[in-house]
């Protein structure tokens, strides 16, 4: 289990060193329109899991979710402190 703040540092460490065994990287690379799309679909499919798939799919969806999210965070330039700094 990790948290989003060490899932971020992971991400952050990946796209940095351009691992290019890395969907992250990839994924990052392809810019913001492209991670834009998989954010909108992450978010429908939580919808979905809370209205029909119970508690787990729902997890599992949420956490594809923040995953993604971060992909934006970081194909944006946009750090954690300046996430933290608006909640």
């Amino acid at each position: 289990m990790k948290t989003f703040d060490e899932l971020y540092a992971e991400l952050t460490q990946k796209v940095t060193y351009g691992d290019e065994e890395s969907g992250t990287t990839r994924l990052v690379a392809q810019g913001v329109h492209a991670v834009g799309k998989k954010v909108v679909e992450e978010a429908a499919e939580v919808w979905m899991a809370a209205e029909h798939e119970g508690h787990d799919r729902t997890a599992e969806e949420i956490a594809q979710l923040l995953y993604h999210v971060q992909c934006m965070m970081l194909a944006s330039k946009v750090s954690l402190e300046d996430v933290y700094r608006r909640l």
